[in-house]
């Protein structure tokens, strides 16, 4: 350890505090069931996500349904099915995970923003673990929150590594994860008002 730097130290430490903070917060749900509502339209009593991943259900996935477009997160279920079944625990789990990814890229994000790691850290801590983010943790029909958001955060990084040092492929690296940020809940079409 003496020959890695203190600042790899704290944010290592910091990086392991927002996990173990998020994960004893949230490690509960893989016990919960599926909720009545929406859940059964979007996995428990969807034909199509209980076939899982196949080529048919992709091309179903990309058409508007229960008055949405967002395909990523469609298909996000028919992965999960395909892996765990209807067992809502994995479906919990994976949610969860995706919240523990978004914590971990808000906290890179503002750090290297603001090169400022504790409150960072602090920002980081507050999102992970503050009420409002109970239900799209819970509630798997909100897997399209987490999931736009992790591709929204993603975006949101390659655009401050394109301000750091402007380049073409680093500005496609953008438009492309905003892209698929959009494919999976349409509310990120606000990035652009957010960049400015």
């Amino acid at each position: 350890m003496k020959n890695i730097p203190f600042s790899m130290n704290r944010e290592g430490l910091i990086l392991f505090l927002l996990v173990v903070s998020t994960v004893a917060v949230f490690v509960q749900i893989h016990n919960f069931d599926f909720i009545n509502m929406d859940d059964g339209l979007y996995v428990v009593e969807n034909k199509n996500v209980q076939r899982g991943l196949t080529l048919e259900n992709l091309a179903w996935a990309f058409q508007p349904h229960i008055g949405h477009w967002h395909p990523l997160t469609w298909l996000s279920y028919m992965l999960d099915v395909t892996l765990f079944g209807v067992n809502s625990g994995g479906h919990h789990l994976v949610n969860l995970l995706f919240h523990l990814l978004n914590t971990l890229l808000l906290f890179l994000l503002l750090r290297g923003i603001t090169a400022a790691p504790w409150r960072s850290a602090l920002a980081a801590a507050l999102f992970a673990i503050h009420p409002l983010h109970v239900e799209p943790v819970v509630w798997i029909a909100s897997r399209k929150d987490v999931l736009s958001t992790f591709f929204f955060l993603l975006a949101l990084l390659a655009y401050a590594r394109h301000a750091a040092r402007p380049a073409r492929a680093r500005m496609a690296l953008v438009a492309f994860l905003f892209f698929i940020a959009l494919t999976a809940k349409p509310m990120v079409v606000t990035l652009p008002c957010v960049l400015l």
